[in-house]
């Protein structure tokens, strides 16, 4: 940032008082431009024994499978987030259950939330960021495909939780992957 948004004065990175982080600063008018993590919400949208996926039409991870998830905007709730972005990207209509993980991935700034979801009929076709989208059983998860490891990590352990019959809230911080994503 080199501007302030208010004013369109110069800013600076500095500590403000009562703070312990460094922060934009405005040199004229003193605003603090804030930077936090962004939200990733999405959905497990659930059709019988099978799960949703969508196949990524954009980068980050062109062509790799992942869940309908995104940004969530302002004004929205985290459930609104989950069931806009499944819409968008797989044309499907859910109805949200629950949230079901969240992982922190503090080395890009960003937390993404995923919710448990019922797929509420067959209804569907890739969004504008999809190629296709598909229904799969557990057996045919493309496992080597799965754009994201949030999405990986979430996928593993709803299977696991369906086979137990309770499904728990799951939670993680990940590292920096050892190999840089492609």
């Amino acid at each position: 940032m080199n501007f302030c948004s208010l004013c369109g004065a110069a800013v600076t990175q500095k500590i403000p008082p009562d703070d312990n982080r460094t922060r934009h600063v405005c040199t004229a008018c003193g605003e603090i431009h804030y930077q936090n993590p962004k939200l990733i919400v999405g959905s497990i949208p659930v059709w019988e024994d099978k799960i949703l996926l969508c196949r990524r039409a954009i980068e980050p991870r062109y062509g790799l499978w992942t869940l309908p998830a995104g940004f969530m905007e302002n004004s929205e709730t985290a459930p609104e987030a989950a069931t806009r972005e499944t819409l968008e990207e797989a044309n499907a209509q859910v109805d949200i259950i629950e949230l079901y993980s969240m992982y922190n991935l503090p080395y890009i700034n960003q937390v993404h939330l995923l919710f448990r979801a019922k797929l509420l009929n067959l209804d569907f076709s890739p969004g504008i960021e999809s190629l296709e989208v598909a229904l799969f059983n557990e057996q045919d998860i493309p496992w080597d495909t799965l754009a994201f490891r949030p999405i990986k990590f979430t996928l593993q352990h709803y299977f696991a939780d369906r086979k137990t019959g309770s499904f728990k809230f799951h939670t993680g911080d990940l590292a920096p992957p050892e190999r840089p994503l492609s």
